[in-house]
Formats: structure tokens, sequence, C-alpha cells
């Protein structure tokens, strides 16, 4: 697809920003107290005129690999660049970016957009990068998107799907209030989970089951063993194909594009920073989500920076 400019997007208006409510990512909840931006660091690169940078991820594996994906193309291009894993929520790391505690970090574009501007009708790629400039904050930015994309979705087991005949969130609709959904405790009060199904759906459910591991194994387990019916999981992990689980269609886009991209804070943020991220944007797909996914939280067990170095070197950013 084509995005509408190559070109930085930085932003100069609009002070306040609306909270997109509760405490977890995209849709993810955070965890654990104190500070979250106290935690171990990890560094690529050797000082150099490049400057550097501290890169801040979610709390979920593919925000950190991506992020170890970001710091290994700074570094390659002479820019220290040092790691915050795991911040939290995107309440949490948007505040951090803010206040220049980290200066960049991997984001998601609808739900970027949601957070600063919850009732945001925009919902295709282009509408939503289109969008973001005007609704940022001042001194905040976002580089190129990535083809790569990673939305939420309603999955169903095969079995369930087969009993109730659901395709689409519109057949969900008519089993709504005997489901209970596992998902992150935020999708209670986000746009796109309770208040989005009821509003394009008409879809009450009957409960939520919150987990925070991000449509991890926990939610996985709680869908299989029937304890829910129904789960909010993003749709590049790989555990979908793998047991043979059902998305429901989303006719009435209930969950807008999220095409991954850099949100920055333009203090530090130099043109070569910027070049080393776009093209990160420019060659990163929704299969390598998929498969660096596979790698982190599959049998594989690698860690954030094992995989996000063997897609640098696999794809010539690193030598």
């Amino acid at each position: 697809m084509k995005h509408p400019t190559h070109s930085t997007v930085t932003r100069r208006s609009l002070g306040g920003l609306a909270a997109g409510v509760g405490i977890a990512l995209a849709i993810s909840a955070c965890g654990g107290g104190g500070d979250p931006l106290s935690g171990p660091t990890t560094s690529a690169g050797s000082p150099a005129a490049g400057g550097s940078l501290v890169v801040g991820s979610a709390d979920f594996p593919e925000s950190q690999t991506i992020a170890e994906i970001y710091a290994g193309a700074l570094a390659a291009v002479g820019i220290t660049a040092t790691t915050k894993p795991n911040i939290g929520s995107r309440e949490i790391y948007f505040k951090a970016v803010q206040d220049g505690s980290v200066d960049v970090v991997p984001d998601y574009s609808g739900n970027l957009l949601s957070h600063v501007d919850p009732e945001a009708p925009e919902v295709s790629a282009d509408d939503v990068y289109k969008a973001l400039p005007e609704k940022l904050p001042e001194g905040l930015g976002v580089l190129e998107p990535a083809k790569a994309e990673n939305k939420d979705a309603m999955v169903v087991t095969k079995a369930t799907a087969e009993k109730h005949q659901l395709k689409s969130i519109e057949d969900l609709a008519k089993v709504c209030k005997d489901f209970t959904i596992a998902a992150p405790a935020t999708f209670e009060t986000r746009s796109a989970g309770f208040p989005g199904l009821k509003k394009n759906y008409g879809c009450e459910l009957k409960a939520l089951k919150p987990f925070s591991d991000g449509g991890g194994n926990l939610t996985l387990q709680a869908l299989l063993k029937d304890e829910v019916q129904v789960a909010d999981i993003y749709t590049t992990t790989p555990s979908i194909a793998d047991n043979d689980l059902v998305v429901l269609e989303d006719p009435k886009s209930n969950f807008k594009a999220q095409q991954v991209l850099p949100l920055y804070n333009s203090a530090k943020m130099t043109d070569k920073a910027k070049e080393a991220l776009n093209n990160v944007s420019r060659i990163l797909t929704t299969e390598d989500l998929i498969s660096l996914n596979r790698a982190v939280s599959g049998d594989q067990k690698q860690s954030a920076k094992d995989a996000a170095a063997g897609w640098l070197k696999e794809k010539g950013i690193v030598k």
C-alpha cells in the first residue's frame, strides 16, 4: 500500500491529550508497581557523533522485539541506542516519550490515534496516518508506518465458531450475552472494547476475564479450556494458526488499522536517526512480526534482542 508521505510527521498543536482509559496497552495490561523507567537497560552501538537515544517498549514481547530492532538499526548508523523494555501500557510509555524519559517507542497507528482522540472516526491505514499529526501534542511526532500491522481481533475456537455459526462480530452479537471474553482489563473501557462492540454491533458480552499477557498463553489456555468463549488476541500471534482458531471478521471496522510506526520526541531525534528508523519501516512486514513472535514466544524462546539481531542481519541492515 502507498502511504501519504515519506517525510517525517511532527506536530505542533494540541497540548492536551485524551487518556485512553485504564492501565494497559493496545490493548494490553500494565503490571507491577514502582517506577517503570527504572528497570534494566541494554545498549547497542558505541558513542559517536550521531548522539544517543533511548528506545522504549510496551509490556509485551512484540513491542520489545521491535524496540530492539530500532536500537540495532540506530547503532548500525553510529547512534548509541539504549533500550528500556517493558515500560508498561500506552498510558505510561506515551508520557515517558512526552517527558523525554525515552526518545522513541514502537507504536500502532490506530490505537495511538484513539489514545490522543478517542472519538477519531478514521479507520483505514491512510486516513489514520494522515490524522495523527494534527492530534499529537507539541514536540511529538511519528515516522513512516510499516506495512507490518498487528490488530486486536475477536477470536474463537473452531468448535465454537461451528456451533454458533460465527464468521464475523455481527454473528457474535447474537450470542454475546452468553459469552465471557479473555482480554486486558482496559478492554472494558477502551473505545474499541466493550463500548465499541456495543456501539458498532449491539454486542454486550456477559463478562470480562482480565489477562495481562497481551493475548499470550494464559489468554490462549482460557479460550482452549472454554473458561472463556471469545478472546482478544493480536493478529500476529502465532497461536491463532497453530491452534486453528477463527478470527471473526470486523465489517464495521471496530478495530482501526494498526500499522507499526515509531512515536518519538523531537528534542533529540536527528535526521540520521529518522532515516534509520524509516528504513526499518520500509522493510518490516506482518509476516516478519509473526515469525519474530514465534521465535520469541514460541518453542525457540529467543530473547527479543537475539530475534531482532537475526532479523537485522537477514535484511542487510547489520552486516
